[in-house]
């Protein structure tokens, strides 16, 4: 028999059974512990060594590991904001990606689990409430205002995700971007020998800095999906081209409707 869904969000907070330990305490090591080493760190006995408490202490507060990442998960959440709705929906909608964005840079390990793992803490639960009135003050309404808000989502995290990869990669080599793009330029010109017109671009952006070519790529795709979905809110408000108001048709004689004439 499968076991139901559990999660640290289904369950009452425990009281501190020490003054000196707290769930607090414990989400914040455990995101300096990630911040500075990564996922794969990230352990109760290490995380009770950096609190200079026992394992036992911690599991009073979280039943196991996927339990605690899920509250550091909603610390993350924490830190996506959602303008007001002083602003308009596309600065409400462009302000939030750039914000998961950064958030992503600063806590990179949480991509790996964003999706797999139980997202309804409060943090969480006030992010997708903003993002939700955003696109409602946009004028989508219904699931329509889901798949905005989950597309905006899949967008960042799906263009962030190699950036991620390649800094990543910077760390392992010691290089800075626009040198380690230098050193592997030679082997994609040789692999696009076949293909002039990739051999050309590649050339074209050989001396362009590497992150500032990420983060116009990044503006562009956000700047496409914002108008995509105006366009989409424009058809929606628009009357079909092939049917004329109703103000402009007429009751001919003979009880059909017809053009107004003029």
């Amino acid at each position: 028999m499968k076991e139901h869904f559990s999660s640290v969000w289904t369950r009452e907070q425990r009281a501190a059974k020490s003054p000196t330990l707290s769930r607090a305490q414990i989400v914040r090591a455990a995101m300096e512990l990630l911040d500075a080493e990564g996922l794969d760190a990230l352990s109760m006995r290490r995380l009770g060594a950096r609190l200079g408490s026992g394992a036992t202490s911690i599991y009073w507060h979280v039943a196991n590991k996927d339990e605690l990442l899920e509250l550091v998960l909603d610390e993350v959440y924490g830190e996506f904001s959602v303008l007001d709705v002083e602003t308009t929906w596309r600065n409400a909608a462009s302000s939030f990606a750039y914000g998961i964005r950064q958030a992503l840079f600063k806590h990179p390990w949480v991509i790996s689990f964003i999706g797999t793992t139980p997202a309804i803490g409060p943090n969480a639960m006030r992010m997708m409430s903003g993002l939700v009135a955003t696109f409602d003050r946009a004028g989508f309404r219904g699931p329509d205002q889901d798949y905005a808000a989950s597309t905006l989502l899949a967008y960042v995290l799906g263009v962030t995700a190699p950036e991620l990869s390649w800094r990543s990669m910077l760390e392992q080599t010691g290089l800075s971007s626009n040198e380690l793009n230098a050193s592997i330029q030679p082997v994609v010109e040789k692999a696009a020998a076949a293909h002039p017109e990739l051999a050309a671009r590649y050339a074209e952006f050989r001396h362009m800095d590497v992150d500032t070519s990420r983060a116009l790529n990044f503006e562009f795709g956000l700047t496409c999906f914002l108008d995509g979905l105006e366009a989409r809110l424009s058809r929606a408000a628009s009357p079909p081209a092939n049917r004329l108001p109703p103000a402009a048709r007429v009751r001919s004689p003979d009880g059909d409707d017809g053009p107004a004439s003029h």
